[in-house]
């Protein structure tokens, strides 16, 4: 019964980490996008006097961020009502009916998307932004970029630093697991093993 429900409570904490993470993505891409869509639309930009390359790369990005956090929005908003519904279950065995577990793999998709190639596009987006709005006053451009670029980088170096350690921690709660694993298969198989030695000797008794 205690093993039941350890597994039932790693469930559980899968179940409330999966809507945390869609819930961040959904807060995060609605934001953004709706800061780019209005970066697009309202700002009023020069004439003339604008590179055609840096106009297009401007609306490639903007674009593609865009779409990054449309993308992510989407899949938070299709599977988190379903998990929210289970989650407000007062009942143990209501954690079996939800989807976080064959959806995995969409909602770590949903949240890198958001939190971090989302970002990465935003930075991305602001440089491109600021030499666009900025193109007559080069020094203004300059000063933006020198701000953006080091956080862009650094943006970059903990995305995949925390990748790594959260991969490794991972691993280390997969292998606690299978441990776990092996140890209850070991005690059911001892448990067996001593129930059918005790009617043999029953038996042999009778």
């Amino acid at each position: 019964m205690s093993n039941q429900h350890s597994v039932q409570a790693l469930s559980w904490r899968r179940l409330y980490l999966s809507r945390a993470k869609l819930k961040a993505s959904n807060r995060t891409s609605a934001l953004l996008a709706g800061f780019a869509m209005v970066a697009l639309v309202e700002i009023q930009f020069a004439e003339t006097g604008i590179p055609e390359g840096l106009m297009i790369a401007f609306s490639v990005c903007t674009t593609l961020l865009v779409v990054v956090h449309m993308f992510a929005l989407l899949i938070s908003t299709c599977i988190l009502p379903n998990i929210e519904a289970v989650s407000n279950v007062h009942n143990v065995n209501a954690v079996n009916e939800s989807p976080h577990d064959s959806l995995h793999c969409y909602i770590e998709m949903a949240w890198g998307f958001s939190t971090i190639l989302g970002v990465i596009f935003f930075l991305m987006d602001i440089i491109l932004l600021c030499w666009v709005k900025f193109h007559n006053y080069q020094y203004a451009a300059i000063a933006s970029t020198a701000i953006a670029t080091p956080v862009l980088f650094i943006l970059c170096v903990f995305a995949v630093h925390f990748y790594r350690r959260l991969v490794a921690h991972k691993y280390e709660r997969s292998t606690r697991t299978l441990q776990e694993l092996e140890t209850m298969a070991t005690e059911l198989d001892n448990g067996g093993k001593f129930g059918a030695d005790g009617e043999s000797h029953v038996i042999q008794h009778v």
